[in-house]
């Protein structure tokens, strides 16, 4: 905290230390899963990390080398240090040491990374035709990068990706709708090594240069301490609300989504100083460790990072800047964490909860003198608003933090935490890269094979061409998908398999070959990377809130099942902005962007009421039928929808109003 009074947790009112912290992540984040070394080994893998950062810092100050070199470069250091700091399996006897097959593996890793700026003319000059050495050295880079996918990343995309490789192979097979003509060895790690629509592709190419840079970024600003002011900041705010320490939880995890890119790191980072403060006022474990999952699980939602995801969607959506994703983005994570906010204060009154005493608040004034750590967060969308180019962008957030970080000794940054933040980063990066490798198997698979088109076909016939079945099978499919798998991941995963599906229905009215329009492209990719990012939190297989739950000591089924019904808008705006793309903030006038936000935040407020049970007072089973109805007809985007939904919800509020004192100990506290 930020005065002298004792802070509200320590470790004996149930806060996490250091290394439980680490220990909970490592149990359910694996990317947080790597050796403790010591010795020699500590000293490589260290300079390796360092060597990392300053290529990629070298290559985006002064220009990137041709993609194939960049890339391969970036994939090679990544594999490297990946077999060098995860062990093969998570439970290990010796996390100390690194034993003699993954030092082999890493070398094997060195030597792929470079193969192609060595080769770099001949492979040029024979495109098309193979060796027996690129052959091998083909084969072993895709077998590396699975491993060091499974090792960094987890089983799941590992699994995924092997099966689109069985698929390549077998295509002729398949039932007819999926039958291919089927690859051979040769044609396959010509496609997946060789070309840039396999490992080298479009995802690791985001990777190596966007994504690294932004992970520097939130590297330094972590080192300025800006991850515990998030929290006093938090509770400076909305301590003494109604419910206070889960708006706490709320607000404190919006802020450091901004800089983080994992749901599970975002839970054990604000989660150990959030969830025993909610114990303590009286929520259930289970309700508690919802809370911190729904919102550790929504700052992947939040601009400008958005989980590095923005970064790929440039990419994949094409004839669209990153800064209009981010503006599209905005309105969709306000409301997300609105919802969040408004269950949590309905269930506070429900059960009685006040805010937190001004014994455990901090100074406010010590916490405010503290604003300006948030300047470069505020400056990186300042400079990509004034259209400098994202990684410039990224590049002066770094050097703004470093500036920033001198107006206090506390936050000072010296030579030694600027060494470090670099080798922060560049670990932070390790899982990322080998994601987005791997995910370019699968991209890869899909581009040769037309399995996307194949796919989104057997979708929409399934459902019939209806576009609300066709959005409720994708949901589905992303969800699916996105289980286990980290941001940039299964939005890549997602964005191939299932977005297809929804522009193809979407574009049913133009001409063949018409081109897709932005916002037609932006409203499908957005739809799935919602449903992919609510995996981490959807059971059975819901790793924010199973992390969630290692704190709070709650059930973690039930936390995920809490968490999901928190999260409800989350399942709602993806089909609001499919619906009516206003909300997306493109091609929209103001007038249809503040009616369409107004009547979503009006719903959420009844969709909350109905869901928890309570509003100004305890509401009968019909009053939450009612309230449920008015909500999902306001989120409904059709104008006689709206009408209906406002009448309803103001007939709804009357009789609250005018019967609140049968059940009701007090008004209403502000929210």
């Amino acid at each position: 905290m930020a005065d002298n009074k004792e802070p509200l947790n320590t470790p004996a009112d149930g806060q996490l230390s250091e290394e439980e912290q680490q220990e909970l992540l490592k149990k359910y984040d694996p990317e947080a899963n790597t050796r403790d070394l010591v010795g020699i080994m500590k000293k490589v893998v260290f300079f390796g990390l360092l060597a990392f950062s300053l290529f990629q810092l070298y290559t985006a100050i002064f220009g990137q080398y041709t993609a194939y070199i960049q890339r391969s470069i970036h994939l090679g250091f990544a594999l490297a240090l990946i077999f060098l700091l995860f062990p093969f399996r998570k439970k290990t006897a010796k996390r100390d040491k690194v034993p003699f097959y993954d030092i082999i593996l890493s070398l094997l890793s060195v030597g792929v990374g470079l193969y192609w700026p060595l080769n770099y003319g001949d492979l040029v000059l024979r495109v098309g035709r193979m060796t027996d050495l690129d052959l091998i050295v083909g084969i072993l880079a895709v077998l590396l990068t699975m491993e060091a996918a499974r090792r960094a990343v987890g089983l799941p995309i590992t699994i995924i990706a092997s099966a689109f490789v069985v698929y390549a192979f077998f295509g002729p097979y398949f039932p007819s709708f999926l039958a291919h003509r089927g690859q051979d060895l040769t044609a396959i790690t010509q496609l997946l090594f060789y070309t840039t629509d396999g490992v080298l592709g479009t995802p690791i190419s985001v990777s190596a240069t966007f994504i690294f840079v932004f992970l520097l970024f939130g590297a330094f600003l972590v080192k300025t301490g800006v991850g515990q002011y998030f929290n006093d900041l938090a509770v400076a705010i909305a301590g003494k609300l109604t419910g206070g320490p889960a708006k706490v939880a709320i607000f404190s995890s919006a802020l450091q989504g901004t800089i983080s890119g994992s749901s599970v790191a975002n839970v054990v980072t604000s989660g150990s100083y959030t969830i025993p403060m909610m114990k303590k006022l009286g929520y259930r474990k289970e309700f508690a460790g919802a809370v911190e999952a729904s919102a550790s699980t929504g700052g992947q939602l939040m601009p400008p990072i958005m989980g590095a995801a923005a970064f790929l969607m440039v990419e994949f959506i094409g004839g669209i800047t990153y800064w209009e994703i981010a503006k599209a983005a905005a309105i969709p994570a306000i409301l997300y964490f609105a919802g969040i906010w408004i269950m949590t204060h309905f269930e506070a009154k429900r059960i009685g909860l006040s805010g937190l005493t001004d014994e455990e608040m901090p100074d406010r004034r010590e916490v405010f003198k503290k604003i300006y750590l948030l300047l470069p967060i505020l400056g990186i969308i300042v400079f990509l608003l004034i259209g400098i180019p994202t990684m410039q962008a990224a590049l002066w957030g770094i050097v703004l933090t470093i500036v920033v970080s001198a107006f206090d000794k506390e936050t000072r940054l010296g030579f030694k935490d600027m060494i470090n933040a670099l080798v922060d980063g560049a670990r932070t990066a390790l899982a990322v890269a080998a994601a987005t490798a791997c995910a370019g198997i699968i991209v890869g698979v899909v581009v040769k094979t037309g399995l996307g088109l194949s796919l989104a076909n057997g979708l929409i016939s399934a459902s019939g061409g209806h576009l609300i079945l066709t959005l409720f099978f994708t949901m589905l499919a992303a969800i699916i998908l996105g289980m286990g798998s980290p941001t940039t991941a299964n939005y890549v995963i997602t964005s191939t398999i299932a977005a297809p599906a929804v522009i193809t229905l979407l574009m049913m009215d133009e001409p063949a070959g018409a081109a897709v329009p932005v916002v037609v492209a932006l409203s499908a990719h957005l739809f799935v990377f919602y449903f992919g990012i609510i995996a981490d939190i959807t059971p059975p297989v819901a790793l924010a809130a199973f992390a969630a739950s290692g704190i709070s000591g709650g059930d973690p089924i039930k936390t995920g099942v809490t968490a999901a019904k928190l999260a409800i808008a989350a399942f709602i705006i993806p089909y609001m902005f499919v619906y009516n793309p206003a909300m997306l903030m493109i091609d929209a006038s103001i007038i249809e962007i503040v009616w369409v936000t107004a009547t979503a935040f009006v719903g959420m407020i009844a969709i909350g009421a109905g869901a928890v049970g309570y509003w100004y007072r305890k509401l009968h089973w019909l009053e939450r039928i009612g309230a449920l109805a008015a909500g999902i007809l306001l989120i409904f985007p059709e104008s006689m929808t709206d009408i209906l939904g406002v009448v309803l919800f103001v007939i709804l509020i009357t009789i609250q109003i005018l019967t609140k004192s049968r059940g009701s100990k007090g008004k209403m506290a502000t929210a």
